[in-house]
């Protein structure tokens, strides 16, 4: 589901360069993009005023400022000219310590990590309701209804917080407690209703020791993208959308069986390895890199000093390739631990 809104919203830049930022949340934002008039939108202050145009308070040239003493006309011995700051004045004005990027409204790294943090845990608060339903009454017909709910609504809700121009946490949220919904039920039916005992916390385990491996490689300057990578990466991405879309329809309709997983469960010419085990590896590959790819969009944007709201869209940007590396993973250890 999230490979789909990745793959649905991956398309060339329309300024012509390639954005940093793969992951479509960061790459229709303006605060990540490499696009400089885009990105000045997005700077606490609104759009910067047109070359030749003065800004507001700004004094013409060749114009006397209001207070100034005229040319040619002599200043009293020790009198700060009307409306002129006097010595003592400047000295406190010099002294004072710089604005912090909270006082100017900017986006910092702790402002994104508390807004990841709480789209998680509305993530995770939506986890747990499906989760203890399932345990609770079983596969009724709420459960069904939340899970698949969620996975709807978080779908249509991931297509409008991607193409959201400005942010809006409450609809990032709403995304988060969607996603957690379906997650929940999910994980809930291999765990209970398949008996794959402990897969739910062997995904977590596994989808944090790919978040960490990978900051940690970026945090190194080790992993880097490039401009050629990227176009992989898109590429890559796209056919892999296609797949799933494909693979989606073809279970819809039953043409795939009894296969848990459709043709992602089916033997590969490759040792008979399952192909959902090959593809969920390239997969798993995919979104770490996408992680590289929202780590810099973030990156450039606290450089740039855009406005903090956008730290919504860091926060979406991130809890959606998480959500996605969690998925994959889950769904590779179910194929693998034989339960198809």
């Amino acid at each position: 589901m999230n490979a789909s809104a990745h793959a649905a919203a991956a398309r060339p830049s329309r300024t012509g360069d390639l954005p940093l930022a793969g992951n479509p949340a960061f790459r229709n934002s303006p605060a990540f993009t490499e696009n400089t008039q885009r990105a000045a939108q997005a700077a606490p202050g609104g759009q910067q005023a047109p070359y030749g145009q003065q800004q507001y308070g700004q004094q013409p040239f060749g114009q006397q400022q209001y207070g100034q003493q005229p040319y040619g006309q002599p200043m009293q011995y020790g009198q700060a000219p009307y409306g002129q700051p006097s010595p003592d004045q400047l000295d406190q004005q010099f002294n004072r310590p710089a604005a912090s990027p909270l006082e100017t409204e900017r986006l910092t790294y702790e402002g994104v990590i508390t807004k990841t943090v709480v789209t998680l845990g509305v993530t995770a608060l939506g986890f747990i309701v499906t989760l203890g339903m399932l345990l609770m009454t079983g596969t009724s017909l709420p459960f069904y209804v939340l899970t698949y709910g969620g996975a709807l609504v978080g779908f249509v809700l991931a297509l409008v917080n991607i193409f959201k121009k400005e942010p809006s946490p409450a609809l990032v949220l709403a995304y988060a407690g969607a996603q957690g919904l379906f997650l929940g039920g999910f994980s809930g039916l291999l765990e209970f209703g398949m008996g794959l005992d402990g897969i739910i916390f062997q995904a977590l385990l596994a989808t944090a020791c790919v978040i960490a491996a990978t900051l940690a490689l970026y945090a190194f300057r080790i992993v880097r993208t490039s401009p050629r990578m990227n176009k992989i990466f898109f590429i890559v991405l796209i056919g892999y959308g296609l797949f799933s879309l494909v693979n989606f329809g073809m279970m819809l309709f039953g043409a795939t069986g009894d296969l848990a997983f459709g043709m992602r469960s089916a033997p590969s010419p490759i040792f008979g390895i399952p192909w959902g085990v090959l593809l969920g590896g390239l997969a798993v590959l995919l979104g770490a890199y996408s992680l590289v790819m929202d780590f810099e969009g973030i990156e450039l944007g606290v450089k740039r000093g855009v406005h903090k709201k956008y730290g919504w869209s860091a926060a979406f940007g991130l809890t959606m390739t998480i959500i996605w590396l969690y998925v994959e993973i889950l769904r590779i250890i179910a194929i693998l631990r034989g339960n198809n």
